[in-house]
C-alpha cells in the first residue's frame, strides 16, 4: 500500500500540491486527492507499470479501498 501513497504523492507534486494528505482505504481519489480526469489517467499508468494491471479496466474506482481490491493487496 506505500507504494500506491508513493505514486499518489508523486502526481499531487507534479500538481504543485505539497502539502500532506489524508490515506485510508476511504479516501476518494477524487473528492479528497482532488484527481481529475488527467490525474486519474496519470495514476492508472503508473499503477500498471508498477503493478502490471489495470485498475480501471473493468469499472471505475472511487477510493483506495477499490484499488487494493483491483490490485489483490492487502
Amino acid at each position: 500500500m506505500e507504494k500506491i501513497k508513493d505514486i499518489i504523492a508523486s502526481i499531487r507534486a507534479n500538481k504543485g500540491i505539497k502539502e500532506d494528505f489524508l490515506f485510508t482505504e476511504n479516501t476518494s481519489l477524487r473528492d479528497d486527492l482532488g484527481f481529475d480526469s488527467f490525474d486519474l489517467a496519470e495514476f492508472t499508468v503508473k499503477l500498471e507499470a508498477e503493478f502490471g494491471i489495470d485498475i480501471f479496466e473493468t469499472g471505475l474506482v472511487e477510493n483506495i479501498r477499490d484499488v487494493k481490491d483491483k490490485l489483490n493487496l492487502k
